[in-house]
């Protein structure tokens, strides 16, 4: 990469306080993990995001669940935009960890609990979030973000 293009990536890259207010109002992620085989699988999932860590609730019968317990690495995009200077969106990459139990069914944990809270409200329009004992959580902290805005290049 030049130093040029450096710089114009610079440009377009979300600030924190974007980033966040990006990821407060997206709702579908696409979540990147490697196969047995060694092939990759991209699966859509709703997530919740912290300010720190994006916290994904899959089902834990799922191909992707498998691939995640066997190896932690992944890679997720959230994105928006439909013509070319709207485009805008994350990608956020490194190791996941569950957290609570497997699946979740509801059982007080206090790492979970503002989580579930926002989750429920961001995609239920409720307070609380109702468990089925098919889901469990995974923890992004992500080792890397990398962020584009292309709305920002208009106003160049």
């Amino acid at each position: 990469m030049t130093a040029t293009t450096q710089r114009r990536g610079r440009k377009i890259m979300m600030t924190p306080d974007e980033l966040d207010a990006f990821l407060a109002v997206e709702r579908t992620c696409r979540v990147a993990t490697v196969s047995a085989d060694g092939t990759p699988h991209v699966s859509p999932l709703w997530f919740a995001w912290d300010g720190k860590a994006l916290w994904l609730y899959s089902i834990t019968r799922s191909k992707r669940w498998a691939d995640l317990r066997r190896d932690g690495r992944v890679a997720v995009v959230v994105d928006a935009g439909h013509d070319y200077d709207e485009l805008r969106g994350v990608e956020l990459s490194g190791g996941v960890e569950v957290v609570g139990e497997v699946p979740r069914t509801g059982e007080p944990y206090p790492e979970l609990a503002s989580v579930e809270r926002a989750f429920a409200r961001k995609y239920f329009g409720i307070d609380e979030l109702p468990h089925d004992g098919r889901h469990a959580w995974l923890r992004l902290a992500p080792e890397t973000v990398r962020s584009w805005d292309f709305r920002k290049l208009a106003s160049r």
